[in-house]
């Protein structure tokens, strides 16, 4: 009886519950990312675009140069103009005034809709293992702040390095006003 008993416990058991059959999986904690490591300058940029495309701040950091794998550190020149109305970007600008100003854009920015950067006028210029890049730009930002102007437009030239990782990243990107919208330049200003 007691065989019979056990045997009956251990089949409610096995088909009581769903210990042998596979489960749905588990949706991951953040969403996948677009960011190649930049092996060409070509990537580099595809990586900018869609790490404001994401709203990634990790992607966004990973495209300047790091001084931790070479000696070039990174800066910024504000469009004219741009640096006396907004002081901050008068100082030297670094890779952690970068992170400031994108997380503040971010967190006006609904998760839903993400930051459009359109390249175009693009001209590359290898020097060895450096290139000079430059671009007009046209950049949407959906951001939810009525005073804030949404749309930027400007040229913008780096200068990149591949570094100690065989990685290209931007050391130095000056930005310019080129028409009656504000430039790139104003937006950091106006989110740091």
């Amino acid at each position: 009886m007691k065989f019979l008993i056990s045997i009956l416990l251990l089949a409610l058991l096995v088909c009581g519950c769903d210990l042998f059959e596979t489960r749905e999986a588990e949706l991951p904690d953040q969403p996948r990312s677009n960011f190649q490591s930049a092996v060409t300058p070509q990537i580099l940029i595809q990586n900018l675009i869609y790490s404001l495309q994401d709203k990634n701040v990790e992607n966004y950091l990973a495209c300047f140069s790091d001084p931790s794998f070479t000696d070039m550190d990174y800066k910024f020149s504000p469009s004219s103009g741009a640096s006396s109305q907004f002081p901050s970007l008068a100082s030297d600008w670094s890779r952690n005034d970068e992170e400031q100003y994108f997380n503040n854009m971010k967190s006006k920015i609904p998760d839903n809709l993400p930051v459009t950067l359109i390249l175009s006028n693009t001209v590359s210029s290898p020097q060895g293992d450096s290139l000079l890049y430059s671009a007009s730009y046209s950049l949407n930002v959906p951001h939810n702040d009525a005073n804030i102007p949404r749309d930027y437009q400007g040229d913008l030239q780096f200068s990149m390095i591949r570094d100690s990782r065989s990685v290209w990243a931007i050391y130095y990107w000056q930005d310019s006003k080129n028409s009656d919208l504000p430039s790139w330049s104003e937006l950091k200003g106006r989110f740091y």
